[in-house]
C-alpha cells in the first residue's frame, strides 16, 4: 500500500493562495479593459503592468511552494494561459482599437482579429513552451507592442502592418527565450529587464503625454531580447543539425 507524502501544515492553503494570485490577473484585465475602452490609456496600461508583474512572479511562487504537488487536482498552467491570453492578447488589442491605434470600423476590427487568432494557436500548441525554456513562435507580447503604438504615436496603417507581421511570426517555429527561466543571457536579461520595466511604467504613467526619444531609447531592451532569441535559436538549430 502506498501513501501520499505528508505535507507541511498549511501547504494546501498556501498553494491555493498562489492560484488566487495568478487568477487575480483576470480581474486586473477587466480593470484595464474598462479604462482602455473609456479612453484612459494611462490607467489601462498601468493595470496591464500590474498583470505583467503577477505573471513574472507567480511561476516562481508556484515552484517555491510546489503547488503542482500539493494541489494536483488543479491545473495552474491552464489557468495561467487563460489569464495570459486576456492580459497579453485580448485586452491590449481591444485597447488598440478603441484608442485609435488601429483603423476605424471593420478594417480595424479585421486587423485586430488576426493577432487574436494567431495567439489562440500559439497558446494551444503543445510545444508552446519547450522543456529547455523557450517559447516556440512569437510569444504574443501584444501588450508591449500596443503600448509602443501609443508611446510613439505611430499611424494606424503602420500599426496594422506591425500587428500582421508579428502575427505571422507566431506560426514560424523560431525559439524565443523564456526571460525568467532560460539561463542564456541571464545577466543581460536580469539587468536590462528591470531597468526597461521602470522606464516603460514611467512612460505609461505619463500617457496621453509622450516622450518619443525616451520611448525609442527604451526599445533597446526589446531589440536585445529579439537579437538574443534569434542567436539562441540559430545555436540550437546548429547543434541539432546532422554533422557531415
Amino acid at each position: 500500500m502506498s501513501y501520499a507524502p505528508a505535507q507541511p501544515p498549511g501547504a494546501r492553503s498556501i498553494a491555493w493562495m498562489v492560484h488566487v494570485y495568478t487568477a487575480s490577473g483576470a480581474a486586473i484585465a477587466l480593470f484595464a479593459l474598462a479604462y482602455g475602452t473609456l479612453g484612459d490609456l494611462r490607467s489601462a496600461f498601468l493595470w496591464l503592468s500590474v498583470a505583467m508583474f503577477i505573471d513574472c512572479t507567480d511561476g516562481t511562487l508556484a515552484r517555491r511552494f510546489r503547488v503542482k504537488e500539493v494541489v494536483p487536482e488543479f491545473d495552474g498552467a491552464r489557468l495561467d494561459d487563460i489569464v495570459d491570453y486576456l492580459t497579453y492578447s485580448f485586452v491590449p488589442i481591444v485597447i488598440a482599437y478603441f484608442g485609435g491605434a488601429l483603423p476605424a470600423g471593420i478594417a480595424g476590427l479585421a486587423v485586430g482579429a488576426v493577432p487574436l487568432l494567431a495567439s489562440g494557436y500559439g497558446f494551444c500548441r503543445v510545444d508552446a513552451k519547450t522543456p529547455d525554456h523557450y517559447f516556440t513562435g512569437f510569444p504574443s507580447y501584444w501588450n508591449v507592442i500596443v503600448l509602443y503604438f501609443f508611446l510613439l504615436d505611430t499611424a494606424p496603417l503602420l500599426n496594422s502592418v506591425v500587428l500582421l507581421a508579428f502575427s505571422a511570426l507566431v506560426f514560424v517555429p523560431t525559439r524565443y527565450a523564456y526571460p525568467s527561466r532560460n539561463p542564456a543571457g541571464r545577466w543581460g536579461t536580469f539587468t536590462l529587464g528591470p531597468l526597461w520595466s521602470i522606464v516603460v511604467v514611467y512612460l505609461a504613467a505619463r500617457l496621453p503625454d509622450t516622450e518619443p526619444r525616451l520611448a525609442l531609447a527604451s526599445l533597446a531592451f526589446p531589440a536585445y531580447y529579439l537579437g538574443l532569441s534569434l542567436w539562441l535559436d540559430w545555436r540550437v538549430r546548429h547543434r541539432q543539425a546532422p554533422s557531415g
